[in-house]
């Protein structure tokens, strides 16, 4: 997703921004400072990605329009993308200040192989700017490759476009997203 943002929004940079506290969890799939340094595997290399830890650092939950405004504040008259998959998009009204984020960026979603994007019924109403980005088709999904994982299944192999190499040894010797080691007997 983040290539095909760059790609095709010919972006100067794209900001990585890993959640302190995700407000729509209910529960932490992995800790904070694993997934800094998963996404620092999963970006090494490449020019164009920035990590951008501010949201780990803030106490409570992680609201994106926080991070929007901040931006907006060291960036004065930047255009600012909001790269969202189909899930997020269509959840929108959930979100903290949806109305604000929206004026605040363009929104660009992630489409599926041969899904069609249509915003809620909320966002229809608001006038926003919006573009459609097209994925390859993706032969798992990241809740397929999570379920793997917690059946015990290693990272090593998967799919490389959905587990870079780099992430698939860090999930691996941290044994993350596997379910806790039964307690030994002695």
């Amino acid at each position: 997703m983040a290539q095909a943002a760059l790609d095709q929004l010919a972006l100067d940079e794209l900001r990585w921004l890993p959640a302190g506290r995700p407000w729509q969890k209910s529960h932490e799939l992995a800790p904070a400072a694993d997934r800094l340094a998963m996404v620092a595997a999963a970006i090494d290399g490449q020019p164009r990605f920035v990590l951008d830890a501010r949201e780990l650092g803030r106490p409570g939950p992680s609201y994106t329009i926080d991070s929007v405004r901040e931006l907006q504040a060291e960036q004065p008259g930047a255009a600012l993308f909001l790269v969202i998959g189909q899930d997020q998009h269509a959840g929108l009204e959930g979100w903290r200040e949806w109305e604000a984020l929206v004026d605040a960026v363009t929104l660009a979603v992630a489409a599926r192989a041969g899904d069609a994007v249509t915003a809620p019924a909320a966002l229809r109403a608001r006038p926003h700017r919006s573009v459609v980005l097209d994925l390859p088709a993706m032969a798992v999904s990241a809740t397929a490759i999570r379920a793997h994982l917690a059946a015990g299944g290693a990272a090593r192999g998967l799919v490389p476009a959905m587990v870079p190499a780099g992430v698939a040894r860090y999930i691996d010797s941290h044994r993350l997203y596997r379910p806790p080691a039964p307690p030994t007997r002695s």
